[in-house]
C-alpha cells in the first residue's frame, strides 16, 4: 500500500487534481542558451541564479515545480525560493546520454539517488528515458526503469517517467510526422507496463504538423496505450503552439503538462532587474493560461491511476508498514 506515493502526487497536483508543473531541471540546454558561442564559460552562479530567478518568479502559479539537484532543487530550498503549497520533483538522471544517438543511455546521477531525493523532503522522482521500442539498448533501458521504479516504491516516492523517442536510422536526426506518432505511442504502451505511476510524454506530433484531427487521433491513441495517467512536455516550442497541443491532449485525457522553456525561454537569457520583469508578467502570464486550461479540460489523475485499485488502509494498516521500529 503506497501512501506515501499518493500523497506526493497529490502534491504536485492542483486542488482539481491536474499537473501544471514547472520543468527546470535543464542542465547542458541550459548552459548553451545562456552561452550559445561559449557554453562553457558560463558559470555554476549564473546558472544558479537564473534558476532561482525563475522558481520566484512562476513556481507560486504552477502545481509543481521540477528541479535537478545539480543547480536547482538545493539552492531554491535553501534560501526560500520554492514557495510553499508547491509540489517538488527532483530529477535522478544525468543531464544527456550516453552511446551513439541510435541507441541512446541514460544513467543515474553520480552521488545521487531516490532515496537521497526522499531525504530532501521531495514530493516525487523523475526519471528521463531515452527511448525507441526497436532501439538495440531498448532491453537495457527497460531495465533501468524497472531498477529506478523498485527504488521509488521502496521509497514510498511517486515516479514521473519522462520520454524522449529518436531514431534508429544513422541518416535521420529526429523523428517527425507519423514517426513520431508511432513511437510515442508504442513507447506509451511498453514502459507503463513495466513502471513509473505517471508518464511525463512527448506531444505524438511535432511543430511541423498542424492539423488537429491528426492531433486528436493521436492522442486518442495515447491515452489508450498508457496504462498511468499522461501528461505532455513543451520540448522548447512556443508559447500558443503548446497551448493548442495542451488543450488536444487534455480533451483527449491527459491529466496537464509539465512545461518548460515554452513558458521561461526568453526571459532565461535576460540579467538583472529585466530579467525579473519579463518573468514576473510575461512569464507568469504564460504559466497562468496553461494552468487555466490543464484545470478546466485535463483528467484528475485519480480517475487514472492502478494506485487507486489498492485496498482502502483497514483498522490496524498502520502495523504493516514498511518501517524502522521507533523511527
Amino acid at each position: 500500500m503506497r501512501l506515501g506515493t499518493l500523497r506526493g502526487l497529490d502534491a504536485c497536483a492542483s486542488d482539481k487534481g491536474t499537473f501544471s508543473v514547472l520543468a527546470l531541471d535543464h542542465r547542458n540546454n541550459l548552459r548553451r542558451m545562456l552561452g550559445p558561442d561559449d557554453p562553457g564559460s558560463v558559470t555554476y552562479e549564473q546558472m544558479v541564479e537564473v534558476k532561482r530567478s525563475i522558481v520566484r518568479a512562476i513556481a507560486g502559479t504552477a502545481s509543481g515545480i521540477l528541479l535537478d539537484p545539480n543547480l536547482g532543487a538545493g539552492p531554491a530550498v535553501a534560501d526560500g525560493s520554492l514557495p510553499s503549497g508547491c509540489g517538488l520533483l527532483v530529477s535522478v538522471e544525468e543531464s544527456g546520454y550516453e552511446g551513439p544517438s541510435t541507441a541512446r543511455q541514460s544513467r543515474i546521477l553520480s552521488g545521487w539517488s531516490v532515496s537521497q531525493i526522499k531525504r530532501l523532503g521531495a514530493d516525487a522522482v523523475k526519471l528521463l528515458l531515452y527511448y525507441h521500442p526497436d532501439a538495440t539498448n531498448a532491453e537495457a533501458q527497460e531495465r533501468l526503469l524497472i531498477e529506478v521504479a523498485e527504488c521509488c516504491a521502496d521509497s514510498d516516492l511517486p515516479l514521473f517517467l519522462e520520454t524522449l523517442g529518436f531514431p534508429v536510422d544513422e541518416g535521420e536526426a529526429k523523428l517527425t510526422d507519423d514517426a513520431r506518432r508511432d513511437v510515442v505511442v508504442r513507447t506509451a504502451r511498453r514502459l507503463t507496463a513495466l513502471g513509473g505511476d505517471v508518464l511525463k510524454c512527448e506531444f505524438p506530433y511535432d511543430a511541423s504538423v498542424t492539423d488537429r484531427t491528426r492531433w486528436k487521433e493521436a492522442c486518442a491513441e495515447l491515452e489508450e496505450a498508457s496504462a498511468v495517467p499522461w501528461a505532455i512536455l513543451s520540448a522548447g516550442v512556443d508559447d500558443a503552439t503548446f497551448e493548442a497541443q495542451t488543450e488536444v491532449a487534455c480533451a483527449a485525457g491527459a491529466s496537464g503538462v509539465l512545461v518548460g522553456r515554452s513558458v521561461w525561454k526568453e526571459g532565461a537569457t535576460m540579467v538583472g532587474a529585466e530579467r525579473d520583469a519579463w518573468l514576473a508578467s510575461e512569464g507568469v502570464a504564460r504559466m497562468q493560461r496553461l494552468v487555466d486550461i490543464v484545470d478546466s479540460e485535463a483528467r484528475p489523475w485519480r480517475d487514472r491511476s492502478p494506485l487507486l485499485d489498492q485496498a482502502e488502509p483497514g483498522e490496524g494498516w498502520y502495523t504493516g508498514y514498511p518501517g524502522c521500529v521507533g523511527d
